[in-house]
């Protein structure tokens, strides 16, 4: 199965401390309307940390059952602790999950061998397809490309990965060793269409929470060689990318859905609210783009 194009990774919307399943039935819809391809439940943007396993089957099976094989489901089952994702990603594949991704193990930054090894046993465990996600950033590690060719080549359902690192240069690099099946996806909206210069498939986009249509409309511009088109878009939206991580992701997307009255702005310790200043610049560029029609 192929996951390229535009996933969504979707936030978990709460009201008064619980998952609010009214909004992600309209968060869900929103995003096929504006023709993505997936989406991505309980990855950071998702709060997953703060989840507990419970809710966090719930959302994926939710997710599953909101769906309705409509789009993909590409679920956040990775984590620091190997039989933890096990866990996570077999609950995954009964509920019907399209695929995993599957984050490097943050914290305990084992070496290369510790993140084939880990792995290696996830995909043991599963028929589902995964996709690593390397976000050195989070993570304090990287996902070498030595070890990705190592696990491509090893492991058939292990087809792709999240390249979150920022350098295009990696993208080339990691298409030179893993060939062209292997599908590399950009983890940086504002990196999308650089990354798809040198190899990449698309994305896993935080900013398609907003604006669906206008995010999938640009990978697959891009991808049918429409360049003009697509740089366009890229262009026009490139302010709200960047403003989207003015605080921790996914504080400003949270609080931009809440602007476009989609949900409910409310977070889990240890996030909180934005600052008012960077609340303030978040709505001037929802507006200067377009997002926002009136002030909010």
């Amino acid at each position: 199965m192929k996951f390229v194009g535009t996933h969504t990774a979707i936030v978990t919307p709460f009201l008064n401390g619980e998952l609010d399943d009214v909004a992600l039935e309209r968060l869900i819809e929103l995003q096929i309307k504006g023709g993505v391809d997936g989406v991505v439940p309980v990855g950071t943007t998702g709060e997953s940390p703060t989840l507990t396993y419970e809710e966090h089957l719930e959302v994926i099976s939710l997710t599953v059952d909101l769906v309705r094989g409509r789009i993909k489901v590409l679920a956040g089952t990775g984590g620091n602790s190997t039989e933890e994702a096990i866990f996570l990603t077999q609950q995954a594949e009964k509920a019907g999950a399209d695929g995993s991704l599957q984050v490097a193990p943050y914290y305990n930054k084992p070496t290369q061998e510790g993140l084939y090894q880990h792995f290696k046993a996830i995909a043991r465990s599963t028929k589902l397809p995964l996709i690593l996600y390397s976000i050195p950033g989070r993570c304090c590690i990287e996902i070498g490309v030595e070890t990705v060719r190592r696990l491509a080549a090893d492991f058939k359902n292990i087809v792709g990965i999240k390249e979150a690192g920022g350098q295009p240069d990696r993208v080339s690099q990691l298409r030179a060793a893993v060939g062209p099946k292997f599908t590399i996806l950009s983890g940086d909206d504002s990196l999308t269409l650089p990354f798809m210069s040198v190899g990449a498939h698309g994305v896993i986009s935080v900013a398609s929470n907003i604006i669906p249509k206008q995010v999938s409309q640009m990978v697959r511009n891009y991808a049918a060689g429409k360049s003009e088109s697509a740089l366009k878009t890229h262009s026009q939206y490139y302010p709200l990318f960047k403003n989207l991580f003015i605080e921790t992701n996914p504080v400003p997307v949270k609080a931009a859905l809440a602007m476009m009255g989609v949900m409910t702005e409310e977070y889990r310790l240890p996030l909180v609210p934005m600052e008012a200043h960077n609340r303030e610049c978040l709505r001037q560029t929802l507006l200067k783009c377009g997002v926002l029609k009136t002030k909010s």
